[in-house]
């Protein structure tokens, strides 16, 4: 194989695993997941305690 058949088959499977990740980050089954996911970071476990290094 010559570094151009190399380069197609490459850019073939690139342009295969882009639609792949498309349609699995677009799919209607996930929304709801991706929709609580994408709020995880605004979520509060616990409070915190101000007065955590009151033994100084």
């Amino acid at each position: 194989m010559d570094a151009g058949t190399v380069g197609a088959i490459s850019t073939v499977l690139v342009t295969i695993a882009f639609f792949g990740v498309c349609f699995w980050a677009f799919s209607p089954k996930l929304k709801k997941r991706f929709e609580e996911d994408a709020k995880l970071p605004f979520a509060d476990d616990e409070p915190q305690d101000k007065h955590t290094d009151d033994h100084k």
